[in-house]
Formats: structure tokens, sequence, C-alpha cells
């Protein structure tokens, strides 16, 4: 039976990386065709080859930084040289910086974290949705964070950026109540990506440490889930997910086995 996505248009931020190369390759084996941003535009062609592979009947890719206006404007601008039409659109460019407390934080990772996590989404968003409305059964799944629910020392602005992630998409299915359009925020917690890796600005050891003794979250997993949720019947509108390993029981509880 031929899948529900098949034809759809997708278009996927950060997609360069992590959760949305993995969500790239398994829209593209539904069928799917694809517009996919980054700031990383050799990554992003590695990932447009491997969607081909994977099965898409079409796959763009463009540059783009969620956090500059100009650069979402002229992506969606190029977008629309593609398809009149989005069918799902999903804002997953974001991330971490630092885990330094109040006292000792950069104003220059707080302003990106706010940038990419919250503003981006509204400026994509924005930007998106006149190629969505009209659209009856479209979906704009933002990625959100077990941090949006909680919060940790030095995880200040990380959970007050994802909490306003969720605010914003909360406020967004009142907006669209009536359109036909569904608003759904996935929030992960522990996931092995390169999510560690940029918090830790490059320090493998120190971004390897999350993850010691236990299963994380891949890629693939949180992958899986978007494509469940956007093929879910028109009708069908999945608010909110929450998606731990069963070895996090809680930020601060996490099972973590020994090393023989």
């Amino acid at each position: 039976m031929a899948s529900k996505l098949a034809g759809k248009w997708i278009l996927i931020t950060g997609a360069s990386s992590g959760f949305g190369a993995a969500a790239t390759r398994a829209f593209a084996a539904e069928g799917a065709k694809l517009l996919i941003g980054a700031r990383r535009i050799d990554r992003l062609e590695t990932v447009a080859n491997e969607a081909r592979k994977a099965g898409a009947q079409e796959i763009f890719f463009h540059p783009l930084d969620v956090s500059k206006t100009d650069s979402v404007n002229a992506f969606i601008d190029w977008a629309r040289t593609k398809t009149p039409r989005l069918d799902v659109l999903i804002n997953n460019a974001g991330g971490a910086l630092g885990l330094d407390t109040v006292a000792e934080g950069k104003d220059e990772d707080w302003e990106t974290m706010m940038q990419t996590n919250v503003l981006g989404v509204l400026r994509v968003t924005r930007a998106a949705l006149p190629l969505m409305l009209n659209n009856p059964g479209g979906s704009i799944i933002n990625i959100g964070s077990y941090a949006a629910y909680t919060v940790y020392e030095g995880g200040a602005a990380y959970c007050a950026a994802k909490a306003g992630e969720m605010q914003i998409t909360r406020a967004l299915r009142l907006e669209l109540s009536g359109t036909g359009l569904r608003v759904c925020s996935v929030d992960p917690g522990l996931a092995e990506t390169e999510f560690s890796l940029v918090r830790f600005k490059g320090d493998a050891a120190k971004a390897q440490k999350p993850y010691e003794g236990t299963e994380p979250l891949k890629p693939e997993d949180i992958a899986e889930i978007l494509v469940w949720v956007a093929s879910r019947p028109s009708h069908v509108n999945i608010d909110q997910m929450l998606i731990k390993p069963v070895d996090q029981a809680a930020i601060h509880k996490v099972y973590r086995r020994k090393s023989s």
C-alpha cells in the first residue's frame, strides 16, 4: 500500500545532521518530496544524496540560517520556485551552547540559543505559513526538548528557549484553529547526536560524558516518530510527545551501566 506521505512536500530545517538528517532520510523512504536547509551546504548535499538513495521522489537543498530573517525569507522564496504548497514543516534547527550557570553565562551563547530555538521557529513558521494555508491536514512539527518541562543547573537559557518553543507551539495551535492545519511538538530526552558536541564547542571528551553507560535515543528513533505524526489521519492532531530512553527516568536520574 502506498505511503500517505508519497508525493507530499516536506520542509526540514537544520537538516545537515542529527534529527534533521535522519528525518530527511525517513521521509524520503516514504516517497516524499523534500526541501531541506541548514548552514552547512556540503553536509546538506551529502544528506540529499542519502535521501535519493532512500527513495525521495524529489529533494532540493539550499542554505538556511534561521537566526537571520533575510536568510529565512530567501529560503522560502527559493522554496516557492519548487512548489506552491507545503504539506509538512519541521522546525528542527536549534541547539544548546555551554553549560554555564547564570552567574557565568555568556551573552553570545544566550543570544544564539534564543535566536535559533525561539526566534528561528517564529521566523520560519511566519514565512512558510502562506504555503500551508488552504491545505487542511498539513502539519507543523516543532522539535522541542525534555528541557522544556524541567530545569537543571547550567541549563537556564536552553531550558527557557525550549519552554519558549513549547509555548509558541501552543499559541500557534490556537491561532490556526479552523484552518485544518495540525501543530505538534516532539520533545526528545537524552539523544546522541551532535547536540552535545555543539554544546561543548567541539570538546569530544566532554560531549561523550552525558551518554556514558547509557543507551540513549538515536536520531532514527525521532525520525520514525516524525513520520508517524505527519501521517496520522487529517482529523487527528498529536499535540505533544515526550520521548525518553528507558535509561532516563528523569533529567537528574539516568541509569548508567558500569563498564566491565
